[in-house]
């Protein structure tokens, strides 16, 4: 009984602080009002490995890293959209980053770009984008070896993730949501993005379940 009421503590604890690092813009429904399709772009990541390697193999990794967030967002929305979560639809990702290289965007110089050239050249309405720090390689799985005390307390902190949402035509952030990275939040990328993104899932703004209580109210 005493493990099942900590159990809902943790959970309602990790809820709520979910909902804290969230943010969604006040104009949200007006800026997004005509939007039908979103791209889910690379993210941009940072490297801080304990393990020495030189320039080139660290912008590798980190583009690897990248990739991988942008595949594992892609995996979570194709498995929501076929149960009908959302009132949009996502790009191919395939084809997201072919079009991306056709007009010479590459991953080292994607974030020059802003959302409205961005949205412009991939033809969507919005993009899905965002950061990762991180001091070990996410998309190869963190270590397991972790006792009970190491898991409530969320020690050995792995980083941090922001995923954002922006809008083409104004280029405005629409909706942010930002993570710290631990033992506790998935032993790698695939993992990671299904917790947090099924964390924050009532709060994400495309979700057709949060527009009906919206209106409700």
């Amino acid at each position: 009984m005493k493990n099942i009421f900590f159990l809902i503590a943790f959970l309602a604890f990790t809820f709520g602080n979910a909902q804290k690092n969230i943010y969604e813009n006040r104009r949200f429904d007006e800026l997004s009002a005509h939007h039908q399709l979103l791209a889910i772009v690379p993210f941009i990541t940072q490297l801080d490995l304990k393990k020495s390697v030189n320039e080139d193999e660290l912008k590798n990794l980190a583009q690897r890293e990248g990739y991988a967030v942008q595949n594992a967002l892609e995996t979570y929305f194709s498995k929501r959209k076929k149960r009908k979560k959302f009132n949009v639809e996502f790009q191919n990702i395939e084809d997201t980053n072919a079009i991306l290289a056709q007009n010479g965007i590459t991953y080292q110089n994607l974030d020059i770009y802003t959302t409205k050239e961005l949205c412009k050249i991939l033809k969507v309405d919005g993009i899905i984008s965002g950061n990762l720090n991180l001091n070990i390689l996410l998309s190869k799985g963190v270590p397991t070896n972790f006792n009970l005390l190491d898991y409530f307390s969320g020690d050995a902190n792995y980083g941090r993730i922001g995923v954002k949402v922006s809008d083409g035509g104004s280029g405005k952030l629409l909706w942010k949501y930002e993570k710290a990275i631990t033992k506790k939040t998935g032993k790698n990328t695939t993992e990671l993005i299904d917790k947090m993104m099924k964390l924050a899932s009532r709060k994400f703004p495309y979700d057709k379940e949060k527009k009906q209580r919206k209106n409700k109210t």
